[in-house]
């Protein structure tokens, strides 16, 4: 696993800039790493080498900048998603088994802690951080329907079956990344992972089937 910044000192007097992207970083890989209540504000601020004003001044709470670090992770994650979902070629199974493989590498990644960031995070928090989990609950279900859109567009182009079930299809195949993302955060290796794609792509011709 990567190792997370280390807090550093921070002086008195006057706060020297600093690097807003690479501050956003650092807390992004905290958060990923430790969840949004496990990131102890004080440990994070020094992690990002700045001062509490130009904290408060820069991200106006630690809620918002969670916001920001969700924003940050799914730019990158998008661009690898959105990238084997939907690339020029391929039939909707190849899209959808490109994606778990691809999500199967990137959930062992060293650039970053294991797992998925949306993924794993705010399923258990506070009643008075329900916007949090709501925005991760949110966030979940637009992979979700993201999968569903793939799927619809397979129907019209005919390599998904008129009458197939497209939500809860959707709905297994994201179940499968998303539990990928749990593996992974307890040690799966990326072989063990892409072994769980493999045997939920043997499912595709049972469960993409005309509703009856």
């Amino acid at each position: 696993m990567p190792k997370i910044a280390k807090p550093v000192k921070r002086g008195r007097g006057r706060p020297k800039t600093f690097d807003r992207d690479q501050a956003l970083d650092v807390a992004m890989k905290m958060f990923w790493d430790r969840g949004f209540e496990g990131t102890n504000l004080d440990d994070l601020i020094g992690a990002m080498g700045i001062s509490c004003s130009s904290f408060y001044n820069t991200f106006e709470s630690k809620e918002q900048l969670y916001h920001e670090a969700t924003e940050t992770y799914l730019t990158s994650a998008s661009d690898w998603f959105l990238g084997e979902l939907n690339g020029p070629g391929k039939d909707t199974r190849t899209a959808i088994e490109d994606v778990l493989h691809a999500s199967a590498k990137q959930y062992t990644c060293k650039d970053g802690p294991c797992g998925c960031m949306i993924a794993l995070a705010g399923t258990h928090l506070a009643p008075e951080l329900n916007s949090v989990r709501e925005m991760m609950s949110g966030q979940r279900k637009l992979s979700q329907s993201t999968f569903a859109a793939r799927i619809r567009r397979g129907i019209k182009e005919g390599d998904v079956p008129v009458g197939t079930k497209v939500d809860a299809l959707a709905t297994y195949y994201s179940a499968v990344s998303q539990g990928m993302a749990v593996q992974a955060r307890d040690g799966a290796t990326r072989k063990q992972l892409q072994e769980i794609v493999d045997l939920a792509m043997q499912a595709w011709p049972v469960v993409a089937v005309a509703a009856k």
